[in-house]
């Protein structure tokens, strides 16, 4: 099933033929009186320049004024081979899409409400037949009916026109274009950036994406450094700045060496200060030296992170290179 845009945003135009995906444009006097658009020749050749298939209006009262509108157009510098005329459904409009269609013309009869009203375009050849179901819909027909019909019609009797379902409202609407067998669907941009969504692909990637980075990502690549570190003779109060400027809420606590041998978090301040009040910041920070702090070798993977983080039931691990602490590594470093 070809794939249009149905725009004559340039923005959106140009983001969306990016993909490399699209057969072609197709737009309306509607959509260009909407962009502001005063100078139409100009523009369509402008947006000629930009999309490998361009469906335009040639409009006229008579089989004639609409003929000679197609050619004043092609003679703007528009290709016969890449551009389509869009016609109104008529006596008159079939009579041209027929002159036109005998004169190598491709040729769009659109604004189709009735199954006869689209047996009169395939007869007059048409490139593209163009039911509007949105616009059925509103008035509560039922419009997939009218496109299975059409496209029944053509594959019976073996017609070479083309059914364009068109007026797409939501994302569903290119679903059912799939379903009743539409040659082609043209569709607007906000719905086109929609298809390709769904909640479970999104929770999936996002699961394939923290696995990846598990697997493959090292300790040393998310740890903040330098390690904020505290003498463990110290007092807590030497604790305060360093670990409020870390932004994670707390600080190894070192040896004379530079070994780790306990760390001091935010949590511990809490429960120190409801104890013991301001009195509690002359405490010696050796009360919570550990023999061994939870730590994790820098070139370990965040898999090995997130493993010990949930044996440990820490938030914080101390990470190490050839046993001097380097870094800091927050729970949330780890896991986002």
């Amino acid at each position: 099933m070809e794939l249009y845009l149905d725009s004559a945003d340039v923005r959106e135009i140009d983001a969306a033929f990016q993909w490399g995906i699209l057969k072609g444009l197709t737009t309306t006097p509607t959509f260009m009186h909407r962009e502001g658009i005063t100078d139409v020749d100009a523009a369509v050749l402008a947006l000629a320049a930009k999309v490998p298939v361009l469906q335009i209006e040639a409009l006229g009262q008579t089989a004639e004024s609409i003929v000679a509108e197609a050619y004043r157009q092609e003679a703007l510098g528009l290709d016969r081979s890449s551009t389509v005329y869009k016609i109104p459904v008529s006596l008159e409009g079939i009579k041209a899409c027929q002159q036109l269609t005998n004169e190598g013309f491709l040729v769009n009869v659109h604004l189709v409400y009735t199954v006869q009203q689209a047996y009169m375009a395939l007869n007059a050849g048409a490139t593209y037949v163009c039911p509007l179901v949105g616009r059925l819909q509103d008035q509560g027909t039922d419009a997939l009916s009218l496109v299975s019909d059409c496209v029944e019609v053509v594959e019976r009797y073996g017609y070479d026109s083309k059914i364009m379902f068109s007026s797409v409202r939501y994302p569903e609407h290119v679903r059912n274009a799939l379903q009743v067998g539409a040659h082609a669907v043209t569709v607007p941009y906000k719905i086109l950036t929609q298809l390709t969504q769904n909640h479970f692909t999104e929770l999936g990637t996002k699961q394939f994406e923290e696995h990846t980075r598990l697997v493959s990502v090292r300790v040393s690549e998310v740890m903040q450094t330098p390690a904020p570190t505290v003498r463990a003779a110290g007092t807590v109060s030497d604790a305060l700045l360093p670990m409020n400027l870390s932004g994670l809420g707390a600080v190894v606590l070192i040896n004379e060496d530079g070994s780790p041998t306990g760390m001091f978090t935010d949590g511990d301040l809490r429960r120190l200060m409801e104890r013991s009040g301001a009195e509690g910041l002359n405490a010696s920070l050796s009360n919570w030296a550990q023999s061994a702090p939870h730590s994790i070798n820098a070139s370990a993977l965040l898999r090995d992170a997130a493993d010990l983080f949930k044996s440990a039931q820490v938030d914080q691990l101390v990470v190490l290179d050839q046993g001097q602490a380097v870094g800091l590594v927050d729970i949330q470093h780890v896991l986002g």
